[in-house]
């Protein structure tokens, strides 16, 4: 009678959502992400780095943030997580790649990232031109000066080739999509939801993990 009952469990612990043990890793490459055609470099000193790929103007990354930031806070502590700014054949995502990188060396990422998406998504502002963004980051203290000063630097423009350099090595479609350890690629029409997206990555840095011990 008690086996009975353990095996009924058993068999119901899929429809309750719960796991099986390992079940929640069997995720096939080609069926649930992609494999990078040449591997990157991944994370360092045993890291395993996940990328996050985006655009400010793709309604879906929007939708993705909070999944995202979720996530953030309780990832892996070996998880080296980057946000990298996707940018093809699309002046718009070169400039907001632009605009991303000049927040990050002017050190007010913090002011800009969410409310830059924000502005666009919720305050039906394209963002689409140098001066946009020259006023945008003038509401959160930077000068016009200072903003040019940066957008056109070395540092910056460096960093915009090597995101654009990035896009085509990763070999991704569209965003948002997560590249972990140089290796794989999850996105949206792979995974089917957010959620699924971040189980698969969890997944991929156990394997990840795994293989560097």
């Amino acid at each position: 009678m008690i086996r009975r009952i353990f095996l009924g469990l058993l068999l119901a612990l899929p429809a309750l959502g719960l796991p099986l043990a390992g079940h929640a890793q069997q995720y096939t490459a080609g069926e649930d992400y992609a494999l990078v055609s040449t591997p990157q470099p991944g994370g360092s000193d045993g890291k395993v780095q996940v990328v996050e790929m985006f655009w400010y103007g793709c309604p879906h990354c929007f939708q993705f943030e909070p999944y995202l930031k979720d996530w953030q806070e309780s990832m892996p502590a070996n998880v080296e997580f980057i946000k990298l700014p996707a940018i093809f054949n699309n002046p718009r995502w070169q400039l907001h790649a632009g605009a991303f990188y000049t927040a990050e060396v002017l050190g007010v990422m913090d002011k800009f990232h969410e409310p830059f998406f924000n502005i666009i998504h919720t305050g039906n502002q394209r963002m689409g031109s140098r001066e946009d963004i020259r006023e945008f980051f003038s509401g959160i203290g930077i000068d016009g000066k200072r903003f040019d000063e940066t957008f056109d630097s070395f540092a910056v423009q460096a960093k915009v080739r090597r995101a654009a350099d990035l896009t085509r090595r990763y070999g991704i479609t569209g965003v948002p999509a997560l590249v972990v350890n140089g290796k794989y690629v999850v996105d949206g029409p792979m995974a089917k939801s957010f959620e699924n997206m971040l189980r698969i990555v969890d997944a991929l840095v156990e394997k990840e993990t795994v293989a560097q011990q």
